[in-house]
């Protein structure tokens, strides 16, 4: 069965799902596919906010050093699958020589002209689906158990998001035990953040926003693509394993599974699953009001739904490689010591592929030699807070209201050589 149209959007996660409503808010025709229900990747598993906080790269001139734990100590925050290593290679190689101080600044220069602006993008999606009860303002708290950790998060991370305009509150441990009166006694420390916000589920977030395209006159197609060939003229065909999908413009938004269609199209990406796992509390026993960051250990305890999510670890390996699930329940040891009083019966287990690039910034924009196809990927860890504006620069850039030019640092070829 051949399907037309005249923009397809391949991936329906928060930021194709964002994608597909933008082009559609212009009048576009547009069919939205994925072999999965809407918001069933990593907008499944994470933990909800929309963090208009989140200015800093991963790489920063301290992570050099940090290599040889990742190598060796399977409990670090960011770990390196020994095995994996040698595929690896060309990405570390460039994430390390992005973590020199005036490519930090760079790369945290470009984020800051997204990140920011994200939940103002969201606005009018949200509104137009009638789902503005699931999604508040409630900021993010990092908290910190030693003076070490606070003075070096200062200096650190949280002076680069202040010297690009991020607010940023210092709490004391009284005010910190204020905002969240379940946390550990051993809490000194605060850092806030009142520029987040929360979905009260990310995945029924993302899968309401696609209700409505739907409503709309959108198509959502379920099927399993399996190919993409350009065809004389123009016409971009994509094979599916419901048939063929033949449209005028391709927006390829697959996540951490875009490197081999990047590839297809003649364009050798820098992309690489970053895992990240969450335990589910559904009966947590302990209420929190916002969702809570440890500054010592890097995991995030997240309210949704009412249960508690506890969300953290990043993991280099190969997209296919099996989960390591002994990195989930270190989270939820971590946990344990942080939110006294935790009920831990009904507990599950999730991984989930974040689409990592060496510079922490997504691919976005026409690919040079096919400008039929665009590019839409590569968000790290912001594909939740980052789908409403990725959604309205892709349909800026299709209407003309901006140009290629205007998203130079997160240019498809950034990375390229022949494939």
């Amino acid at each position: 069965m051949t399907h037309r149209g005249t923009i397809a959007v391949l991936g329906a996660g928060a930021i194709g799902v964002s994608v597909a409503l933008y082009l559609q808010r212009d009048g576009r025709d547009v069919v939205l596919i994925d072999q999965d229900e809407p918001g069933s990747g990593c907008s499944y598993g994470n933990a909800g906010l929309i963090q208009c906080a989140s200015v800093v790269p991963v790489a920063t001139p301290g992570i050099v050093g940090a290599v040889p734990r990742m190598l060796l100590d399977k409990n670090q925050p960011l770990h390196i699958r020994w095995r994996h290593l040698g595929s690896l290679a060309p990405y570390l190689l460039r994430f390390l020589r992005e973590a020199q101080p005036a490519r930090v600044e760079a790369n945290a220069r470009a984020l800051s002209s997204l990140v920011p602006r994200a939940y103002e993008d969201y606005r009018p999606l949200i509104e137009a689906a009638g789902i503005q009860s699931m999604v508040r303002p409630s900021g993010e708290l990092h908290v910190f158990e030693t003076d070490a950790a606070f003075e070096n998060a200062k200096a650190a991370n949280f002076a680069i998001r202040r010297a690009h305009g991020v607010r940023v509150d210092e709490l004391d441990a009284a005010a910190v035990r204020q905002m969240e009166p379940g946390l550990a006694r051993s809490v000194r420390h605060g850092l806030f953040l009142p520029d987040c916000y929360q979905t009260v589920n990310p995945q029924r977030f993302v899968a309401a926003l696609a209700r409505n395209f739907i409503d709309n006159g959108g198509r959502f197609i379920k099927a399993k693509a399996t190919d993409i060939a350009l065809r004389p003229g123009g016409p971009v065909a994509i094979t599916t394993d419901g048939g063929e999908i033949v449209s005028e413009m391709v927006v390829l938004a697959f996540g951490a599974f875009s490197k081999p269609w990047a590839r297809k199209l003649g364009i050798a990406v820098q992309l690489d699953s970053e895992r990240g796992y969450h335990v589910m509390l559904p009966e947590p026993g302990v209420a929190l009001n916002r969702t809570v960051v440890s500054g010592e250990y890097k995991f995030a305890l997240s309210p949704i739904d009412g249960k508690v999510r506890i969300v953290g670890s990043s993991e280099l390996a190969r997209v296919g490689a099996p989960p390591n699930y002994e990195r989930a329940m270190r989270l939820l040891t971590l946990a344990r010591h942080l939110l006294p009083g935790l009920n831990e019966a009904g507990q599950s287990l999730w991984m989930g592929h974040r689409p990592s690039t060496p510079d922490s910034l997504p691919l976005l924009g026409p690919v040079p030699a096919n400008p039929n196809i665009i590019f839409a990927f590569g968000h790290n860890h912001s594909g939740l807070t980052l789908g409403g504006t990725t959604g309205k620069l892709i349909a800026d850039l299709l209407a003309k209201r901006i140009q290629p030019s205007d998203l130079s640092p997160f240019s498809p070829t950034r990375f390229a050589r022949a494939a």
